[in-house]
């Protein structure tokens, strides 16, 4: 079975659009969502409705929560105050977004579980019980071993920090599918995981840059000039 799992597409439609060309090419059998689909992109709205129609299964993200329970961000900004300003252009974000989904769309975000469980595969945002935490790529097997064990599967995926890799840790294939949209790797391109019989394999694709920088001219988003430094440099940068 090929299951394709694909993450952290935060209202990048035109990055979007490419991925699901790729998937096109690909053609798994089941195709999930890692969550955190609306926030910080031109296109929220189109995100989350195209999700919808599609009817793909996913998990919650931790910006999913930030969208439908504010108090999510200031409870995890209350860990880090020296942040305070990355969180204060995230909250303003976050409240525009909120108010171009409507409480519709909150609603079917809220739904979303936290855990996808098929077959050998358990697929989370960022780590089993928490949305907002998840082991970095630099994480010893320790680490890795103590998060993603607790699943009881041979396959653990998560997304949430944007920098795709795959590691096998005492018999568990450990692999982040890496984001759709805001590479934190230097890589423009968006990224995916394909598991092809259990095995992973992340899939790179390109998609035009300059097309998405020149929707969040025009979207109105709060602090769209700091999501197009993201976008144009593939690495994460402060407001």
């Amino acid at each position: 079975m090929r299951i394709a799992i694909v993450s952290d597409i935060h209202g990048n439609r035109t990055a979007f659009e490419a991925v699901l060309a790729d998937l096109r090419q690909t053609s798994p059998d089941l195709i999930l969502h890692g969550g955190d689909l609306a926030d910080s992109g031109s296109s929220p709205v189109e995100i989350v409705d195209r999700m919808r129609d599609l009817g793909w299964q996913g998990v919650a993200g931790n910006t999913d929560e930030m969208l439908y329970r504010p108090e999510s961000l200031t409870e995890f900004a209350g860990q880090s105050p020296h942040m305070q300003p990355l969180f204060a252009a995230i909250q303003e974000m976050a409240a525009a977004t909120c108010e171009a989904l409507g409480e519709e769309r909150l609603a079917w975000l809220r739904a979303l579980p936290r855990m996808q469980i098929h077959g050998p595969m358990a697929l989370v945002h960022a780590s089993p019980g928490n949305l907002w935490r998840a082991p970095a790529p630099e994480a010893g097997d320790a680490e890795l071993q103590a998060v993603y064990a607790p699943l009881g599967r041979t396959v653990a995926v998560y997304g949430h920090i944007h920098r795709s890799f795959i590691r096998s840790v005492s018999g568990i294939a450990v692999a982040n599918t890496g984001s759709v949209s805001l590479s934190y790797d230097g890589d423009r391109r968006a990224s995916y995981l394909l598991l092809d019989e259990s095995q992973p394999s992340i899939r790179r694709v390109e998609y035009d840059v300059d097309r998405e920088l020149k929707a969040l001219s025009v979207c109105g988003l709060p602090h769209s000039d700091w999501v197009a430094k993201i976008l144009e440099s593939g690495c994460f940068q402060m407001p």
